[in-house]
């Protein structure tokens, strides 16, 4: 099975599904979501956003726009797909996600078809989906997770973020038998910290666990980079200069490497049908 849109309005395409996760929350997914979104929406590629984060979504306010809608209102019929994503900027959409994507694992089977219909006839095709999750081993989380096609996970110099990745790592590997997990160090002083970092993760998890560990890079922690984030505004509309903003646009073009999917797991529509449980 093919992951593509129905619509007969445009052609086939297949959306890589990328999440962006972490153990421990703090460690900026947001912030890294919402400026590789505009990353890659500046390369004319078309963006769909779901804001996973169900206690802390702020993905629309990133962006200085405020939505209203939620998944929840499609599964209980009263509003549609079209009516509740919203364009955050050119080139960029965004699904809220509310506790309507949690409701998930609780709904009817006729619900949750009515929403991968509803999905597979979405006018625009999208080139990837990113995905925020909330933070943590939640199912939930995991849920998220478990259905994308590239799993990123976030990582801080804080000893902490590092004892909460290989717990993600961990259960992600037992519970859903994933072995692939992107990894970025995000906040570190320079490149040494960074790969530093990566190593000290990659030597536990390889000791461990069988997985395969696939560093994309770091985010230096700049001052102009926690002058957006406290302003709520995008590093890389505010300050594209700035070192952390070219390190994203660095990260940007390591995610948009695409060969295809060579198995089921990765185009949008598999996402969903997987999130929903109605996956043939």
């Amino acid at each position: 099975m093919s992951a593509s849109f129905d619509s007969n309005s445009v052609a086939n395409v297949l959306t890589k599904t990328i999440s962006i996760t972490s153990g421990k929350g703090g460690v900026g997914k947001s912030t890294l979501v919402t400026n590789l979104s505009l990353a890659l929406a500046q390369k004319n590629k078309k963006i769909l956003i779901l804001d996973g984060d169900l206690g802390l979504a702020n993905v629309d306010i990133m962006f200085g726009v405020r939505s209203t809608g939620s998944v929840e209102q499609v599964l209980s019929g009263s509003r549609g797909i079209d009516e509740i994503i919203i364009d955050v900027a050119e080139n960029i959409s965004l699904i809220p996600g509310g506790s309507g994507i949690y409701g998930l694992q609780n709904t009817s089977l006729i619900q949750k078809k009515m929403l991968l219909d509803q999905i597979s006839q979405l006018p625009t095709p999208y080139d990837y989906m990113l995905i925020d999750t909330a933070s943590g081993i939640d199912d939930n989380v995991l849920y998220l997770n478990s259905a994308a096609h590239e799993v990123v996970v976030v990582l801080t110099p804080d000893p902490s973020s590092l004892a909460d990745a290989y717990a993600l790592i961990k259960v992600m590997n037992k519970k859903y038998q994933e072995r692939k997990f992107s990894i970025v160090a995000n906040l570190c002083n320079d490149e040494k910290e960074g790969l530093a970092l990566f190593k000290r993760l990659s030597d536990v998890s390889q000791k461990f666990l069988n997985v395969s560990l696939d560093y994309k890079g770091f985010i230096p922690a700049d001052a102009d980079l926690r002058k957006a984030t406290k302003s709520q505004q995008l590093i890389l509309r505010e300050m594209p200069n700035a070192s952390s903003a070219q390190a994203i646009r660095k990260l940007a073009e390591k995610l948009s490497v695409f060969n295809g999917v060579s198995n089921l797991k990765g185009g949008m529509q598999f996402f969903w049908e997987q999130l929903a449980g109605v996956a043939s």
